[in-house]
């Protein structure tokens, strides 16, 4: 029996070992080499990200698969490992702090998971298809022993229908291999690197979003796309069924809050355009979600059967009253006055520590009073987009670059440089982009694509912004980014630290500052490291950071009135050795007054208000 000394000494060794209180579990422990968040303590091992993953399309029944797996590490080009000799908690990848492992494989090893299931009883008859959120790079899936499919991109979500390689009752087994080139490849891979600096940060490998199985009957509703026209107060549903047949039906049923609004039923093979009478319009003031159940029926059986939602909103650019291109919402002229957000966690890297997490970096931008987001060369899991869908925050959705620099000066870059890609690196980028596209179409709080930033890996530019407002002509399609500047897309957008400063006047597009700011100040004890930190201009207390904020901003005014219709400051949090961000990296400390910010950021959006029409 143990003394009482004895379990005092025991609890006090497990606080000096385990000094954030996480979860315990025998084989997960997060590195403690690493500035962790708030929310890393609620990191538990067996309910990693409960929430269901995709908003969009959603399902009553499911099975999350994240947690810990097995994991081994090969050279790229061997064979499945014969042991896996230790664990990693999914959906963190391995050099993250929270998948218990902090290793970088990597391009010459590839990483092995394994992970044993049992498909509940009442699944019984049903396809089971195994989702996964995004993995980087290429993965390949194995369902007891046999070779499911191989996927290749970083960013998009995929799913594999395993059934007929499930065994027919007790434990089945999955095994994951994931092979990342990172920097040394020309594929889509945003700011990580091999060897982080300045603004290039740790690699993010293997599986970093939720996975998942969830049962379907054998036909079943694939894929669903929402399109509104609020002059015409409509809704029209695109539908993509697996397996069904000419007799089929798509049953939708609209709500209002708990109001039911409207039910049409329909063949399968046709969309349909509904009606909403008196359409309540989504904006950042009044963020308005209608909600959708969507069943796809037989022989008047409902066999499958998915919850959506969507708002009501438009997005353009036209001229204002005087003649000058700006950005309507609504049919409104609209200043966006945002942030630049790369989206990285100390502790989970690409995979924020808990779905609060996601939430909270958007809340504390409304709380300052901005009304953008500008998604900085990564992808989020689908419930970000969801969340700011949810509180009224506009995004503008950056592709993720990868490949060669063009050629650039700086802020305004070289009019009419780009490089010329390889065949497979063209095509890759177009894959990935075109997912991009598909997977988050769906959500009113974007509203615009930005395929380049200042020239990296930008290629046959006339062509791809054509080709993105013919994937999706409810949105603004960004010119490149900061340069170099080809006469195409809706905006011209340009980059100046730390500004602010207008682009070069364009009779047919939005003129918007795509980044500007940048202005550097480290928290102790809440920086990645204590020595060496960089921001665009280094302040020395937060007083001087707000004092700095205040007048950047106020620059903003005259340049409203000369055409500007956007600002993105750099940046939302501090990344790495970056410390240019209003929140620390651990997002423990807001450096500015939330209040003061607020104020003086509605003070731009109201001159905006007063002064252009």
């Amino acid at each position: 029996m143990r003394t009482a000394k004895s379990l005092i000494f025991l609890a006090g060794l497990y606080l000096f070992f385990n000094p954030q209180g996480y979860a315990q579990h025998a084989n997960w422990y997060p590195s403690s080499n690493h500035l962790v968040t708030q929310w890393a303590e609620k990191v538990d091992p067996d309910n990693v990200y409960e929430v269901y993953p995709r908003p969009t399309m959603q399902r009553e029944k499911w099975l999350n698969l994240n947690g810990l797996w097995e994991l081994a590490f090969s050279p790229k080009d061997a064979e499945k490992p014969q042991k896996y000799n230790r664990h990693i908690l999914v959906p963190f990848a391995p050099e993250s702090a929270l998948s218990g492992v902090d290793i970088k494989p990597g391009p010459d090893k590839k990483i092995w998971y394994k992970r044993t299931f049992i498909i509940p009883e009442t699944w019984s008859g049903k396809l089971i298809l195994l989702n996964i959120g995004a993995s980087d790079w290429e993965t390949t899936v194995y369902v007891n022993g046999n070779e499911i499919g191989l996927h290749r991109g970083g960013y998009d979500p995929f799913t594999f229908d395993i059934s007929y390689f499930l065994k027919e009752s007790g434990k089945q087994e999955i095994e994951i291999s994931v092979w990342d080139p990172t920097n040394k490849g020309d594929q889509p891979r945003g700011k990580q690197t091999l060897n982080p600096e300045g603004i290039w940060y740790t690699s993010v490998s293997g599986i970093w979003q939720t996975v998942w199985i969830e049962p379907v009957s054998e036909p079943f509703i694939q894929s669903i796309s929402t399109e509104t026209d609020i002059d015409q107060s409509t809704v029209q549903f695109t539908i993509d069924g697996k397996n069904t047949m000419p007799a089929d039906q798509y049953r939708i049923t609209i709500f209002e809050s708990t109001k039911q609004i409207a039910e049409r039923t329909y063949n399968t093979e046709n969309n349909q355009i509904i009606d909403i009478i008196k359409p309540k319009l989504w904006s950042p003031d009044s963020p308005f979600l209608y909600t959708a159940n969507i069943e796809l029926i037989r022989e008047s059986q409902s066999i499958d059967n998915v919850k959506t939602y969507f708002g009501m909103r438009k997005i353009e650019v036209k001229n204002d009253s005087k003649g000058v291109k700006r950005i309507f919402l609504n049919n409104k002229p609209i200043f966006m006055l945002g942030l630049l957000d790369q989206g990285w966690w100390p502790d989970g890297l690409y995979t924020a520590p808990h779905q609060e997490a996601l939430k909270y970096d958007i809340l504390q931008a409304k709380n300052m009073g901005f009304n953008t987001l500008r998604k900085h060369v990564k992808v989020e899991p689908e419930l970000w987009y969801y969340y700011c869908d949810q509180l009224g925050m506009l995004v503008w959705q950056d592709m993720p670059n990868g490949g060669e620099n063009a050629k650039w000066k700086g802020p305004s870059g070289i009019d009419g440089v780009e490089i010329t890609r390889s065949f497979e690196s063209e095509a890759q980028y177009k894959l990935e982009l075109k997912a991009m596209i598909k997977t988050h179409k769906n959500h009113p709080s974007i509203i615009g694509w930005v395929p380049f930033n200042e020239g990296w890996g930008q290629f046959n530019t006339t062509e791809i912004i054509s080709w993105v407002s013919e994937l999706d002509n409810s949105r603004l399609v960004g010119g490149p980014s900061g340069g170099n500047y080809f006469p195409i897309g809706d905006i011209r957008d340009f980059h100046q630290y730390p500004g602010p400063g207008l682009p070069p006047p364009d009779p047919d597009r939005a003129l918007v500052l795509g980044e500007f700011g940048g202005l550097g100040y480290q928290v102790k004890k809440h920086s990645w490291q204590e020595n060496k930190n960089w921001g665009y201009k280094k302040m020395k207390s937060t007083r001087e950071l707000q004092k700095s904020y205040t007048n950047l901003v106020g620059k903003i005014k005259p340049l409203i009135d000369k055409g500007l219709c956007a600002a993105i400051y750099t940046q939302l949090s501090d990344v790495e050795i970056e410390v240019n961000g209003l929140l620390t990296y651990d997002r423990k400390v807001i450096k500015l007054n939330t209040a003061k910010t607020n104020s003086i950021n509605k003070e731009i959006l109201t001159y905006f208000n007063k002064t252009v029409k």
